[in-house]
């Protein structure tokens, strides 16, 4: 959704919440809600009583983590989570949560250091180029 915004504003064209849901192959609402998200963490503009979407910032001080971490429902929601209530009387049960704590942990660090360094340039050029071979 962010690159084709990125896109849409560079064609000097208006992003509209239903051109991103007919992207996206889902419905305005959904989109409307994400970018009420991206609003809040300074990744889009949008103007009351004017159509269309803008990047909030240049495409490279953009990057995946930024976009991850701002449609997040939780912020400190873990990427992996557990069931609430295993049975404490099960060997396994008992146990799973504190076994599996360290390398879940790991696994999300390793992925948002991997979405760091990443940029919305990064991947609208990757685009832009297999668009345009």
């Amino acid at each position: 959704m962010m690159v084709l915004i990125s896109f849409i504003q560079k064609m000097e064209k208006s992003a509209t919440s239903e051109i991103l849901a007919k992207s996206v192959g889902t419905n305005p609402v959904v989109i409307r809600q994400m970018m009420s998200m991206l609003r809040r963490a300074g990744l889009i503009e949008t103007r009351s009583g004017v159509s269309g979407i803008r990047l909030g910032k240049e495409e490279k001080e953009i990057t995946l983590l930024d976009i991850y971490k701002a449609v997040q429902q939780d912020a400190g929601a873990p990427l992996f989570d557990f069931h609430t209530n295993p049975n404490p009387n099960c060997f396994v049960g008992g146990n799973i949560k504190e076994a599996m704590e360290k390398p879940l942990a790991d696994a999300q660090r390793a992925m948002e250091q991997s979405l760091a360094e990443y940029s919305l340039k990064d991947i609208a050029g990757y685009i832009d180029k297999k668009v345009h071979l």
